[in-house]
Order: C-alpha cells, then structure tokens, then sequence
C-alpha cells in the first residue's frame, strides 16, 4: 500500500531541476526507428547502407549531414544514403540543422562479421555458441551477424544521453578486447525510462545497469535459459542507484531497501507500456530479490510483445525466490 501511495505522489510531482534527458529541437530516423536524442548508436555490417532521414516539415528546416568515414550521398533535403566502410570500426555522422543551428550526432558500430569465430572465440574472446535455430521461428532470435568490438578505453563511450558501452559488456573475465550486441530499440526504452523517472520527481543520471548483453557461454554458465533477450543485446537488468552504491536505492522512503523498491520500479514501467505514448516497445518485465550476490532488480527487455515474471500479483503471501539471472559462478565473472 504505502510503494501505491508514493507512486502516485511521484507520477503527480513536477519534472526533477537539473535532468537533461538529451532531446534535440529535431529527430532522426535510422534503421526504421525514431530517435529524438542528440546522441544515438545503431549498428552495422561491413558494407551495409543505412537511409538517415531527417523528421521535419517540408521546407520547415535545412540540414546538412557530413561522416567521418564510409561514404555518404544526399537523396534529397531530409534523407541521406550511409554506406558504411569494408573495415569493422565506427564512423560518426553529425547531422546539423542550419536553422536550429543544433547537430545529432550519429554513431554507426561496424560490426566484426561472426563469420570471424574460430569455433566459440572471436579473437581470444569466448563467445560461446548461440541456438541452431530461433525460437518457434522467430527472427528476433536468429543468431547476430557480428559484434561490436571494445577495447578497453570504450567502455566510457556513450551509446545514447545516458548509457554507455560499459553498460552493456558481458560479465565475463576475458581480457579485451571484449565483443558484444546491442538492441537499439533497448537504447530507446531505457533512456525513456529514465526520463519518465526524472519526470516523476526521482533524480539519476542514468539506471545502473546490472547485467547487459551475455554471451551465450556466459548465459549457459549461470544456468540461465538458452533464448534469454540478453544474449541478444536486447535485455537489461536494472535499478535505481544514486548514491553509487552498487544497490537498489529506497524507492518507497521506508529507510530499508528490499523487494519493495524493485517492486516500486517494477510497477512504474508496467504502468508505462500501459499508457499509450509513454514508453516505446513493449517487452518482458521481470520482479527479483536481493540475493547474497546482489540487491532486488528488475530486468526489462524489447521482445516485442509484454510478458511478466516475478509474482506481483500475490504481493502478501510468501513465494519462492525465482532464479536471479544475474548470479555469479565463481572464476567466471567479476
């Protein structure tokens, strides 16, 4: 009752002082997704083209886009044509807009093909081997063309306002460089998240995100289903840290930190995807417990349709903890 009555204070208080939630004058559209933000990431394999349009009225703005690599041609006033270079790397495209005299910035991650797997490793890094098939058919699970590759002075590197690279890396103890896959849509749910947690009067700078992308071997090796969103980029296990503790802040104000404030975070994004315009891609939602390796989190993901876990519907009887998916064996990760 009393995470009920916070929540609604909280969804009726003004917009936190202070938050930047990163939105340019305009947006962007790429890969068929809407991005408002002046940073944004999408990937991409050797040689791919990517059509960048600029969302605007005709003749209400001029633009003029330039790419740091790759080679780029104008179609028209509002879109262009983004060939990316033969190498794996990134390139960054500034669009500029010359009236709002404001510039997004683009970033392509060049994907080093998977066809590079010697077996379960992609120079040195065990990836592991993810499902001969996709689940019942279903092109979300198709094993990814490539990966994106990290070193260690790209794990600051933003991939949206608010999260980087460093966010999404797979736990395991594999030297770098370390290879992964990201979800752009997961970009845009987080940050939308973010900003409506802002909005509802609760200040982060981000959400810390405690378990990103998996590899399929680190995924086997913590007993977690085989076609689990993360091991596509496109999950994440979340929660609310302020103070840099590495736990779940008091959410619900009652000085102790439990069930209840992921429980609180948990009903904010399922009340949300409910509310048409708030929160983009609908997806799993998922409740767990402080465990003796971590605090209570929740996990969130872009599966495309909504499913639930966790028991929150029972909230007063007592419930067998489910399987956290961010358990840790020992020597496997840090």
């Amino acid at each position: 009752m009393r995470a009920t009555v916070v929540m609604a204070l909280l969804l009726a208080a003004p917009a936190a002082h202070g938050f930047d939630d990163g939105r340019a004058r305009f947006s962007i559209r790429v890969k068929g997704l809407v991005s408002p933000y002046r940073v944004m990431s999408v990937t991409a394999m050797p040689g791919d083209s990517l059509t960048v349009e600029t969302l605007t009225r005709p003749g209400a703005a001029r633009y003029a886009v330039e790419a740091s690599c790759g080679e780029l041609a104008a179609a028209d006033g509002t879109h262009w044509r983004f060939r990316a270079p033969a190498t794996p790397g990134r390139c960054k495209l500034k669009v500029r807009s010359l009236t709002a005299d404001e510039t997004v910035e683009l970033r392509v991650f060049v994907l080093v093909p998977a066809s590079r797997l010697a077996g379960e490793h992609l120079n040195g890094y065990r990836i592991g081997r993810y499902p001969d098939k996709p689940l019942k058919g279903n092109a979300l699970y198709v094993p990814p063309r490539g990966f994106v590759e990290v070193v260690k002075d790209d794990v600051d590197t933003h991939l949206s306002p608010h999260f980087k690279l460093g966010h999404f890396v797979s736990k395991q103890l594999d030297p770098f460089p370390k290879y992964l896959t990201f979800d752009e849509r997961l970009l845009l749910k987080l940050e939308a998240i973010l900003a409506e947690l802002n909005q509802a009067g609760i200040h982060a700078d981000t959400l810390h995100v405690m378990s990103g992308y998996r590899t399929p071997f680190y995924n086997r090796a913590i007993e977690n289903v085989p076609y689990s969103m993360h091991v596509w980029g496109g999950a994440a296990d979340i929660f609310v840290d302020r103070d840099g503790n590495d736990v779940m802040d008091d959410l619900t104000g009652d000085k102790v930190v439990d069930l209840d404030d992921a429980r609180f975070l948990y009903d904010f994004i399922d009340r949300l995807e409910k509310t048409e315009g708030r929160l983009p891609w609908i997806g799993g939602l998922g409740l767990y417990p402080a465990t003796s390796a971590h605090g209570p989190f929740v996990h969130v993901d872009v599966r495309g349709r909504p499913a639930r876990w966790g028991d929150v519907v029972a909230r007063d009887r007592p419930r067998a903890a489910p399987a956290p998916e961010g358990a840790r064996p020992a020597g496997l990760v840090k």
